[in-house]
C-alpha cells in the first residue's frame, strides 16, 4: 500500500536468526532497484543475527530467471530460506503482464515443491518512481520486509 512503510518492524517479535542460512537471488535487470532491495535485505538479516557467511548471493539476468536461480539454490538443500529479488516496471507492451504472472506463479510453485520457503521480493510497479519509493525511498524498502518474512518462515521448519 502506498501508505505503508515497508521497513517498519518490531525486532523483538522476531525468532532467533543466529544460525539461519539465507540464499538471495538478485535480478540484474533494473539493477539500481534490485541492488537497493538486496542491501535492505542483507542489512536486516545481519541486524537480526544472520552471520554474513550464512548469506549467499546469486545473480540472474532478469526477474523471469529468478525461478531457475531460486531452484538452483533450493536444490543445494543448505538454506533455511531463499529470497527472490527482482523489479518489473510496466512498459508499453504486454511483456510486463507475462513476466509478472510467470514469476509469481513460479515462486508459488517452488513453495509447493520444496520444504524450504522462497520469499517473493519482486516489485511490480507502474513506473520507476514507484520502484524507487519501495526500494529505499519514502515508502521504505521491500527488501527489509522480505528479509523479515524469510526469518519468520525459516523458523517454521
Amino acid at each position: 500500500m502506498a501508505t505503508t512503510n515497508l521497513s517498519a518492524y518490531d525486532k523483538n517479535a522476531l525468532p532467533d536468526a543466529k544460525d539461519k542460512r539465507i540464499g538471495i537471488v538478485v535480478a540484474e535487470w533494473n539493477a539500481d532497484i534490485t541492488e537497493n532491495l538486496y542491501r535492505g535485505a542483507e542489512k536486516t538479516l545481519l541486524e537480526n543475527g544472520v552471520a554474513k557467511e550464512n548469506i549467499t548471493k546469486l545473480y540472474v539476468p532478469g526477474s523471469f530467471e529468478l525461478i531457475y536461480g531460486a531452484k538452483h539454490l533450493l536444490n543445494k538443500n543448505t538454506f533455511d530460506a531463499v529470497i527472490a529479488i527482482g523489479c518489473v516496471i510496466q512498459g508499453e507492451t504486454k511483456h510486463f503482464d507475462f513476466v509478472c504472472e510467470a514469476v509469481s506463479q513460479g515462486i508459488k510453485d517452488l513453495n509447493l515443491q520444496y520444504t524450504t520457503p522462497t520469499i517473493f521480493c519482486v516489485l511490480t510497479d507502474m513506473n520507476k518512481s514507484q520502484s524507487i519509493a519501495r526500494s529505499g525511498g519514502n515508502l521504505g524498502n521491500k527488501g527489509v520486509e522480505c528479509a523479515i518474512a524469510a526469518i519468520k518462515m525459516a523458523s517454521l521448519l
